[in-house]
């Protein structure tokens, strides 16, 4: 076994790329050649949200608490609840955050692409109209 990692702390989503108060602390990422793994655990404040983006290799995520948001261009809007695992494809954009009532944090768990700078593309951000809309309850993760 190797030496355990020092906690790094909390670091605060940048502007670029979120709206809202958002916090990211690096659970995992890859260490040796070959390795692509990468886990982070990502706290929202209410109505705090991702711009849109997608991943290389697509992108797990697992609701720790609150209530998440993860809409799609198709304009579909999906509510998941702790305990659940929703799963975005390669390439498929999208977007997730927390609801205006409550704060929502997950596990976000994917592979870095054979480009570390494109394992994800951000895009612009959401709307606050669109956000807006879509926090009226939609399809839930069942």
């Amino acid at each position: 076994m190797k030496d355990i990692e020092s906690r790094t702390g909390s670091t605060q989503g940048p502007p670029e790329f979120f709206t809202g108060d958002v916090w990211v602390d690096s659970i995992a990422t890859p260490k040796l050649p070959g390795q692509r793994a990468i886990a982070a655990l990502v706290r929202f404040a209410p109505c705090a949200r991702t711009a849109w983006h997608s991943h290389a290799l697509g992108q797990t995520l697992h609701v720790v608490s609150g209530i998440a948001l993860l809409g799609t261009r198709d304009g579909q809007v999906i509510r998941a609840y702790p305990g659940q695992t929703i799963y975005t494809p390669p390439g498929e954009e999208h977007w997730h955050g927390a609801t205006p009532e409550d704060f929502m944090s997950h596990l976000a768990v994917l592979d870095q692409g054979d480009d570390p700078a494109t394992t994800t593309v951000w895009l612009e951000h959401v709307e606050d109209a669109d956000y807006l809309r879509s926090t009226i309850p939609g399809e839930e993760i069942p």
